[in-house]
């Protein structure tokens, strides 16, 4: 048909049949939140590095008399992601204050910006498998909180966590009670600008094929993904398993360690990358560093992580 040919008639009777298809077209076909994103352009990756790297050292939920003998702090550790010329900083909600102020949020918002990193995104341990109203609304108000805070900071992925199955349950009611949760709080992520990245990480995403179930009963939206975790999956080969779940990334983390077989062993970090690049990923790496010496350490993954993203 030549363009502006459509007769009135003819666009209702179009379109009444192109709703009618939609109404039809089987659940399995229908597109979900996290459908793999359309990218334009060849893969491009910025560094960043997660707060959880200094673990032992971070204190977490802190006061002020709690503080005061603290090895490090969130002051201190954006200080040496500055140090590292990385591009951002990713800061776990662990270690903010137990009581997160205004004050506090436009503080650390402010040195950021200084010292010219983004806040490459935040973290909540959360579970979503709680059994209880009352404990599965704790959790779903903690996540809306965390979305305030990252989209008042400007951070604009939160990396949330499914759970484990409470007891004398079923997998399946676990993971239907944890969608639900996810799309409840997927409204306000949506209004805030802020995407939730659900991790691999074990529970009832111990596999590609349980993380996915999750991901594709979620309900459309582009603010929800999958955030890819390399060191996560304890299978028999985890990066046969990391090349699933890639091309639903819209955050990615790097571990120096890899389980096979639940075996530790030292990661391939070329291949975790080489994986992301072949899903054509465009965002940002964040090392997470879980070994012994951070300080000692992890300047020279970050040498090796600039490299290989070229």
């Amino acid at each position: 048909m030549a363009p502006g040919s459509m007769t009135r008639r003819g666009f209702l009777s179009h379109t009444a049949t192109a709703a009618a298809l939609a109404a039809c077209t089987p659940l399995s076909n229908k597109v979900f939140a996290a459908e793999p994103p359309q990218r334009t352009g060849r893969p491009y990756m910025k560094l960043s590095l997660a707060a959880y790297s200094f673990n032992k050292l971070l204190p977490k939920n802190w006061t002020k008399d709690t503080v005061k003998d603290a090895k490090l702090t969130l002051d201190g550790f954006i200080d040496y992601c500055a140090s590292l010329d990385l591009a951002g900083t990713e800061l776990t909600s662990y270690y903010f204050p137990k009581e997160v102020t205004h004050e506090y949020l436009t503080s650390i918002k402010e040195r950021a910006f200084r010292l010219g990193l983004d806040i490459s995104g935040t973290a909540i341990g959360n579970d979503f498998c709680v059994a209880t109203d009352e404990k599965r609304q704790q959790q779903i108000e903690l996540c809306r909180s965390w979305i305030d805070h990252a989209a008042f900071m400007g951070a604009p992925v939160i990396r949330i966590f499914a759970g484990n199955i409470p007891k004398g349950d079923s997998e399946e009611a676990a993971r239907e009670r944890c969608i639900s949760a996810i799309n409840e709080c997927l409204d306000h992520a949506a209004k805030q600008g802020v995407v939730l990245a659900l991790e691999n990480h074990g529970g009832i995403t111990a596999t590609p094929a349980q993380l996915l179930a999750i991901v594709k009963g979620v309900k459309e939206s582009p603010w929800f993904g999958v955030n890819y975790d390399s060191g996560n999956f304890r299978t028999d080969d985890p990066y046969a398993d990391l090349e699933q779940i890639a091309p639903y990334a819209v955050n990615a983390q790097v571990k120096v360690s890899i389980f096979t077989k639940g075996q530790k062993q030292v990661g391939d970090l070329k291949r975790m990358v080489d994986i992301l690049k072949a899903a054509n990923y465009r965002g940002y790496l964040v090392l997470e560093y879980e070994e012994a010496d951070p300080y000692g350490e992890i300047p020279g993954y970050i040498d090796q992580l600039r490299r290989m993203i070229g």
